[in-house]
């Protein structure tokens, strides 16, 4: 607050000047003009009365505007591209066995998308027993998951994860199970990087989710290996995990929990739909990448599992996926990514 200083006053000058407000009725004022609704307000200042009164100027502190940086534009979920990556993988590259030069080369495909968007990739290799692939004896081999985090990524702080699975069982070009999962993972990585939801994402390529026998060890092999790599503080840290997995097929989002776990992401993913009026259905399944996550009770959800004719067949190609089903997981996904924190 400025202060005003008059000049000093003989005595005699004083006394004239006390009677001439006598006469007058009153000194002069001079007061700011309002200060806007965001500046600091300001009082009124009053000149001491002098023989001749005159207004004194004040000068009026700048008031810097407010600084606001409005949020990066949300690019729309593109159908078109996503079709394009069911076609790569189902008809250009065609099965996927996760222990085999095919998924290989997917698999470095993925890590050239995601690091072209910006993230920071890594993998990580894992061992894949022999067995049966849906039918096909199969021998043992090795196969990574393909994990990608934004710039500046840090575990230590509250985060979470999407994932899909990139390999098929012997005889499938999947382009349903799993090109759709995939290609949903990759346009939310792409909204994601140019415009960051609350919490950072970690989107991860599982390798080796489908089963290499009837046994409840027989599958899902990438992602436990994921979780069992995870430090104390990254399980504690993590605020869900999304398994994407056949979410290109009918007009209802399925949402699988399983039974027992936590609910936050399931009831987060049901209310995201219903926000954006989508139907969606809730049932208990353990059947994909999110299981490994539930069981050492972080909270997980699975998106995607509508029954169809071409499962696990040499039938399930492109023409299999609806770009709309597609559009609307991947609106449905975004929309919890938005909100969750």
């Amino acid at each position: 607050m400025r202060r005003y200083d008059g000049p000093a006053r003989t005595g005699a000058a004083l006394a004239g000047a006390l009677l001439l407000a006598s006469c007058s009725g009153a000194g002069s004022t001079q007061s700011r003009p309002d200060a806007s609704p965001s500046g600091p307000p300001f009082e009124t200042l009053t000149a001491p009365p002098t023989a001749t009164p005159t207004a004194t100027p004040t000068a009026t502190p700048a008031t810097a505007e407010p600084s606001t940086i409005p949020a990066p534009p949300v690019p729309a979920f593109s159908a078109r591209r996503a079709m394009r990556t069911v076609r790569f993988l189902a008809a250009t590259v065609g099965p996927r066995l996760a222990t085999g030069p095919a998924f290989g080369r997917s698999a470095r495909w993925l890590e050239r998308k995601l690091e072209s968007l910006g993230y920071d990739v890594t993998t990580q290799s894992f061992p894949v027993p022999a067995g049966d692939s849906w039918g096909v004896p199969v021998e043992a081999g090795t196969s990574v998951n393909v994990v990608a985090t934004p710039p500046g990524f840090d575990a230590e702080s509250p985060y979470v994860v999407v994932g899909a699975h990139l390999d098929t069982v012997a005889v499938s070009p999947g382009a349903e199970d799993n090109a759709s999962g995939i290609a949903v993972l990759l346009e939310t990585a792409r909204r994601a990087a140019a415009a960051p939801p609350a919490l950072p994402v970690v989107f991860v390529g599982f390798g080796g989710e489908e089963p290499r026998g009837t046994g409840d060890a027989e599958h899902h092999f990438g992602s436990r290996h994921y979780v069992d790599q995870m430090t104390r503080s990254e399980r504690r840290r993590l605020r869900g995990m999304v398994a994407m997995d056949r979410v290109g097929v009918g007009e209802v989002v399925p949402i699988g929990f399983v039974p027992g776990a936590d609910t936050s992401v399931r009831t987060g993913l049901a209310r995201a739909a219903a926000r954006l009026d989508v139907r969606s259905s809730l049932g208990e399944n353990t059947a994909s990448d999110h299981e490994s996550f539930a069981d050492e009770g972080m909270p997980s959800a699975r998106l995607g599992s509508t029954s169809y004719a071409a499962y696990h067949s040499s039938a399930d190609r492109p023409d299999v996926v609806g770009p709309a089903q597609l559009r609307r997981v991947g609106r449905v996904l975004w929309e919890w990514l938005r909100r969750v924190r």
